[in-house]
């Protein structure tokens, strides 16, 4: 008994799992450290809200383009697309920088579509902390927590970060407040390249033989009749079981079908709104005359909702180990949706203020980040260890399409009315809940 207890806590070593955990946290802070200043940058080049909405948004597109090529060459590990990360990153942020001295607006685009290339490495890092082969059943909820914390951390440093760099003035022609976000994060890259070639030991080349699958949907004629067999023979049964285990790993039944379908919603509406909310600001901000926002206030205040996010993203880390992923996502979903008709009644009623507005910010950042946690963990949970790699490309494909259509949607939000904008992430929602209360059986998942 002793040695599966010890595999369902089983953790990574622990520099690779922070080298990991790391690279997640730069990857955020590099995809966001542009939104506060992004549509002042594009529209300084000849852009418009809308184009600024796409240069946020495109990478994810790429990044999706190259998964699939990428995942051909691993060779299932993680040494080759980390490296590959670091590099594209540092040209990534190069060429976004200087667009502003060739004075080529679509040079921001092109760095950026570079940069997607860089942040497959956001598949991977859930891979690695859903990875049965280094990471146990009970400790893949609290290591997607940590993942959703470096989101946390890139939502609320990374705009903050770009608002005070835009402070720089533009009296240099390389360095200033448009392009100082890409020199940065390129040394910034450069030196964690370094340290991952150092530290990060990649896993072992052998899988270790797990639990097949942890949950399967019982009737009751059915559980019954194993109870007789079982007590008549033994044997049998565990020789039977064992068949249904195996059987499993190649075939999934309806329900687990429609369980898979409903993480990869809730997995693409999670940053769906949130890219749209991150994006719109912004424009918002600025086309509102109760705010009329610069882009350092802009990314102040979407700084200030991901700092406000952060205890109870780290009071998450602890909850994760006692509460099932169904719970965490019911909660996430539920915060989420208050701050969307909160948005509503003050678009409605015109109360636009900076509280006004923050609060549906803050339960928006707050529930969706939430909400994300478990959409990876809880199918690695459900499905066999040998549909780990699918599942994680399934969910990261969902994360991209919901960051891409976000980013554009928000930043065409304005022009296309913000009751408009609000009831589409409301609408989106609601077809997830729908999804969720119906397989509220199915989700039932191991804590941790």
């Amino acid at each position: 008994m002793e040695p599966e207890v010890n595999f369902e806590y089983k953790l990574p070593k622990r520099s690779s799992l922070v080298v990991v955990l790391l690279s997640n946290v730069l990857l955020q802070i590099s995809f966001f450290i542009i939104v506060s200043s992004s549509s002042a940058y594009a529209e300084h080049l000849g852009g418009s809200a809308t184009f600024s909405g796409l240069v946020i948004g495109i990478p994810t597109a790429f990044s999706g383009l190259s998964l699939i090529p990428l995942m051909k060459l691993d060779q299932g590990k993680y040494t080759r697309p980390l490296h590959f990360a670091c590099g594209s990153m540092v040209l990534g942020s190069v060429l976004y920088a200087l667009a502003y001295r060739c004075s080529f607006l679509y040079l921001i685009l092109i760095g950026r579509m570079v940069q997607g290339l860089g942040f497959t490495f956001w598949m991977y890092s859930k891979r690695y902390c859903s990875d049965p082969r280094i990471v146990g059943i009970r400790r893949r909820t609290t290591l997607a927590g940590w993942l959703v914390l470096g989101q946390g951390v890139g939502m609320s440093l990374g705009p903050f970060a770009g608002g005070l760099l835009f402070r720089i003035g533009f009296s240099n022609s390389v360095f200033n407040g448009y392009t100082s976000p890409g020199w940065i994060m390129a040394g910034a890259w450069i030196a964690f390249w370094v340290a991952a070639a150092v530290w990060f030991e990649d896993v072992p080349p052998a899988p270790v033989s797990a639990p097949a699958i942890e949950l399967q949907p019982v009737h009751p004629a059915t559980e019954e009749k194993d109870k007789v067999d079982a007590s008549a023979s033994p044997s049998i049964a565990a020789v039977e079981s064992s068949s249904s285990s195996t059987h499993s790993h190649t075939r999934l039944n309806a329900r687990q079908w429609g369980v898979v379908a409903c993480m990869c919603w809730f997995a693409m509406t999670c940053f769906f709104v949130l890219g749209a909310w991150e994006s719109n600001l912004p424009v918002f901000g600025a086309a509102t005359p109760a705010l009329h926002w610069s882009p350092f206030a802009s990314g102040n205040f979407i700084a200030l909702g991901g700092i406000a996010t952060f205890p109870f993203l780290l009071f998450n880390l602890f909850f994760a180990r006692r509460l099932q992923d169904r719970h965490i996502l019911a909660l996430g979903s539920g915060l989420g949706l208050v701050g969307l008709v909160i948005a509503i009644a003050v678009l409605k009623t015109h109360a636009v203020n900076y509280g006004s507005i923050f609060v549906p910010w803050f339960l928006v950042a707050l529930g969706f980040n939430l909400a994300s946690t478990c959409t990876l963990s809880l199918l690695s949970k459900q499905l066999p260890d040998s549909w780990n790699g699918k599942t994680s490309l399934a969910i990261q494909y969902s994360n991209y399409t919901g960051r891409v259509t976000g980013a554009v949607w928000g930043g065409s939000g304005v022009k296309l009315g913000m009751l408009n904008y609000v009831g589409l992430e409301i609408a989106y929602l609601g077809v997830g809940a729908l999804m969720f209360t119906t397989l509220w059986r199915e989700l039932k998942a191991k804590a941790g």
